[in-house]
């Protein structure tokens, strides 16, 4: 276990969440909804707020990961986090997934705070969107 993740785990941010199981599916399904609504903002040119709703999609991916090992974050750092020591570090899932899923944390902060963000970066965000859904599906059944 991380330093970090432990110090998420003693700062209370991930907590055992007993419903998490039964809820996992129901963040796949936010997950696929965002990343659908996404590639059409994408399609129509809005590359700043398809950025914001890709990350969206890898939050709620992550977050059905979480909930299937009946745990819950209460912070977007932990839950990257989780993430890392849960799934990457046990080599459940490539680190590549976790690293798309960071990028993806900073380009939505950088479309949202600094109004920046560009049609290359979104490019690259739907492809591991659509990439980090379908390997938390394999892993949620």
């Amino acid at each position: 276990m991380s330093l970090e993740y432990d110090g998420c785990l003693k700062l209370g941010k991930i907590k055992p969440f007993s419903r998490g199981k039964t809820l996992a599916p129901k963040e796949l399904e936010a997950a696929k909804s965002d990343l659908e609504r996404a590639r059409k903002t994408y399609e129509e040119g809005d590359y700043k707020w398809a950025t914001v709703q890709l990350y969206y999609s890898m939050f709620h991916s992550a977050r059905a990961l979480l909930y299937v090992r009946n745990l819950r974050e209460h912070s977007h750092y932990c839950l990257l986090q989780a993430m890392k020591s849960l799934y990457v570090d046990t080599k459940k899932i490539p680190g590549r997934y976790i690293d798309a899923f960071h990028q993806a944390k900073d380009l939505r902060e950088d479309a949202d705070y600094y109004n920046r963000w560009s049609e290359k970066g979104c490019q690259k965000l739907l492809k591991a969107a659509e990439e980090f859904l379908e390997k938390a599906k394999s892993i949620v059944k």
